[in-house]
């Protein structure tokens, strides 16, 4: 008697529908948007990609910290003196002299006391929020919080409340409802980095004190950028003292690869020990570090680059106003500049027909957005000219009418 046997279930069947939905937009002819190679980078605002010379507006390269020389040096001296690799964790044999180096200059950016530095920003927020809230403790979040932020949450296994995006009033009723005597932590994000919004961080940290809570502030978009040094939004607000962790990156500003937390809890150190990304992982390459304390260092001294950034942010968000573009916010609240497209084909579309222009922007889509937008971000650098920005508004408006979108 021969044995029935069960129909197994295929492991990728759950991605079948991307996977259409992927198979129907390459069919339209459209090159693909997800898979764009830059042969060769001249500058942090220019590359060639796809064979074309390209203006560059879809890196987070914000502070245009990729080609500084003192940066570029710096990791040309830890390559030679060094090596490639620490080939080992931080609490091992991979704290090299560079990694204590630019823990200290993230404590002298932030005026703060303790500074951890992982391999890049996911792990930061994995890492610390998973060890902060654990089991029995709650997590009250935005609903539009970063991916890094939510799989922190689960991997704590802490309880998770989220609420509306920004909005103080629903925070206030979610931590009321949270029991008597639990650990609560709030995370909030400076800068969002789909829509480029800001979080009224004043009012919101104001409200988590009130209910007792610990406040961590995600400020990868924000950071070297915003604020009077570049401490990001929290200190444009004036409540970076009472916000008990900021979380960061290497990624944006700083223009290489990492990611850290800051923080002035006395207890803190103890986390190295019990923060698993942080002990489970090989810390960062000397070259890294390297070029991470050297950008550091100089955006302390970045004023003129902040506000040439922001006449570029106010520049760009108001000629593509005027054009007839949605954008993502009614004024230019960062460096991010989100441009709202009517559904995924046409934001395509419009993808491609900038890059045949001459540039490239980032073309972002559900489930990484908010309320299944398709949108073109725009992530501008203080190293773009007044001329390319104007360039940059010729080519949407050229494309815009192409694709019949204004």
């Amino acid at each position: 008697m021969g044995e029935t046997v069960s129909e197994t279930r295929d492991l990728f069947s759950k991605f079948d529908e991307i996977i259409q939905t992927r198979e129907t937009l390459l069919a339209s002819g459209v090159e693909d948007p997800f898979s764009l190679v830059m042969e060769k980078v001249l500058s942090p605002t220019r590359a060639i990609c796809n064979g074309r010379s390209t203006i560059l507006l879809g890196t987070y390269n914000y502070m245009g910290m990729t080609f500084d020389p003192d940066v570029i040096q710096a990791g040309k001296d830890a390559l030679d003196n060094y090596g490639s690799g620490t080939t080992g964790s931080r609490v091992l044999n991979g704290t090299y002299q560079g990694h204590k180096e630019v823990e200290q200059a993230l404590r002298e950016f932030y005026a703060m006391d303790h500074a951890m530095v992982f391999s890049t920003g996911y792990q930061a927020n994995l890492g610390i929020i998973s060890t902060v809230a654990g089991k029995g403790d709650y997590i009250v979040l935005d609903i539009d919080s970063h991916a890094s932020i939510w799989d922190g949450c689960a991997l704590g296994n802490a309880e998770v409340v989220p609420f509306k995006h920004n909005d103080i009033e629903a925070m206030d009723k979610r931590l009321g409802r949270i029991p008597e005597g639990a650990g609560k932590l709030v995370v909030l994000e400076g800068v969002y980095s789909m829509l480029g919004d800001i979080a009224p961080l004043k009012e919101m940290v104001a409200v988590a004190k009130r209910h007792g809570a610990m406040v961590l502030v995600d400020e990868a978009h924000s950071m070297g950028f915003i604020g009077e040094h570049g401490r990001g939004v929290a200190e444009a607000q004036g409540v970076i003292d009472n916000v008990d962790f900021i979380i960061g990156t290497f990624s944006k500003s700083v223009g290489t690869v990492g990611g850290f937390c800051v923080s002035n809890h006395p207890k803190f150190e103890i986390l190295r020990l019990v923060c698993r990304p942080y002990v489970f992982t090989a810390s960062l390459p000397p070259s890294v570090v390297a070029t991470a304390a050297t950008s550091v260092r100089k955006l302390m001294h970045a004023g003129n680059k902040r506000a040439h950034l922001w006449e570029n942010s106010k520049r760009l968000h108001g000629g593509l106003r005027a054009q007839g573009f949605t954008l993502g916010t009614e004024e230019p609240q960062s460096a991010i500049v989100a441009v709202i497209m009517p559904d995924l084909e046409r934001g395509a579309a419009m993808w491609e027909a900038l890059l045949k222009e001459g540039l490239y922007v980032n073309l972002a889509r559900p489930p990484a957005t908010p309320a299944g937008m398709t949108l073109l971000r725009c992530s501008l650098c203080a190293e773009h000219s007044s001329e390319e920005v104007e360039t940059i508004l010729g080519m949407f408006e050229r494309a815009g009418k192409a694709v019949g979108i204004i």
